[in-house]
């Protein structure tokens, strides 16, 4: 196979892609794996994401919360916020914390 950017050197790097091309900043996100096992679709976002807004009362496993945490996922952010509700007697890390600090 034939490198899908340059049409020049042998592929020899996953994406269809020869070493340089694959190694070029900024070359490699033009081009979506061609892996099958390649994880796709809106959550595949590995970078650090923007703090959300506004906790959220949803209980945690309740329709609204995954609607939430789906939404958080489409908009980038970070997909929990110290003050989302808890398990009742689950313990608030954030705020204990806030009362050492």
């Amino acid at each position: 196979m034939i490198c899908r950017h340059c049409k020049k050197a042998k592929v020899s790097r996953p994406r269809g892609l020869c070493w340089c091309c694959f190694y070029t900043p900024g070359v490699k996100e033009l081009y979506p794996s061609t892996s099958k096992y390649a994880r796709r679709g809106e959550g595949n976002f590995s970078g650090k994401g923007v703090h959300p807004v506004a906790p959220t009362s949803a209980t945690p496993g309740s329709a609204e919360k995954i609607a939430i945490l789906a939404e958080r996922v489409r908009n980038r952010q970070e997909l929990w916020h110290p003050s989302d509700a808890r398990i009742p007697g689950e313990p608030n890390v954030a705020a204990e914390l806030k009362l050492a600090g």
